[in-house]
């Protein structure tokens, strides 16, 4: 697929929306918004095995996550998002890099109600703020099934008033391995699935 190749090629080497200049931001949206006119499955929750899953961030235009990497001696990490059609979960993990040892993630749960064919009302509920080697964090899969056991990670495990911090996403393009969603403040995200781990 031609757009598809062309909106990898236009984020190849902007480390997820960090380093993109305002001509690749113009670039990358017309990218995307010409990728979404093909999209295959434009009633994604109808297409679980597709959705479900966890994916990997390859580029956002969201200011909130970009600026992680800004924080003087903090290096942003990869970004996931897991999806659980199942029980209408999302977890949000983002690794966090600096001095040797002090290795950090940043991690919210979230529910979600489908509100149209394609949006999703979120409300989060849960954040973990941390040092990975505290945690005992391995790999995503591992972390969401600690907070799922209900356990407690130190050392910032918190509740989230969800009326306070909730907002909403639309898949707006979705194919075996590539999801492009847009999101209540107007960001974009682009992900890829992450296979399952063995």
């Amino acid at each position: 697929m031609i757009r598809k190749v062309e909106l990898l090629e236009a984020i190849a080497g902007r480390n997820r929306g960090i380093i993109a200049t305002q001509t690749d931001q113009t670039a990358i949206l017309s990218a995307i918004a010409r990728l979404e006119d093909e999209n295959p499955n434009p009633r994604p929750f109808e297409a679980k095995e597709r959705l479900n899953g966890n994916w990997r961030l390859l580029y956002t235009s969201s200011e909130e996550l970009l600026r992680i990497d800004r924080f003087p001696l903090l290096k942003l990490g990869q970004i996931y998002q897991w999806i659980r059609l199942e029980t209408a979960e999302i977890f949000n993990i983002a690794e966090v890099y600096g001095l040797p040892f002090l290795e950090g993630l940043v991690a919210v749960g979230a529910t979600f109600e489908a509100t149209s064919e394609r949006r999703v009302e979120v409300k989060f509920r849960r954040g973990v703020l941390g040092l990975q080697r505290l945690v005992g964090y391995s790999s995503p899969d591992a972390l969401i099934k600690k907070m799922d056991a209900g356990d407690r990670l130190l050392p910032f495990d918190f509740s989230i008033n969800s009326e306070n911090q909730q907002g909403w996403l639309e898949v707006t393009y979705l194919d075996d391995d590539l999801r492009i969603g847009r999101g209540n403040e107007g960001n974009v995200f682009v992900l890829r699935k992450v296979p399952p781990a063995l």
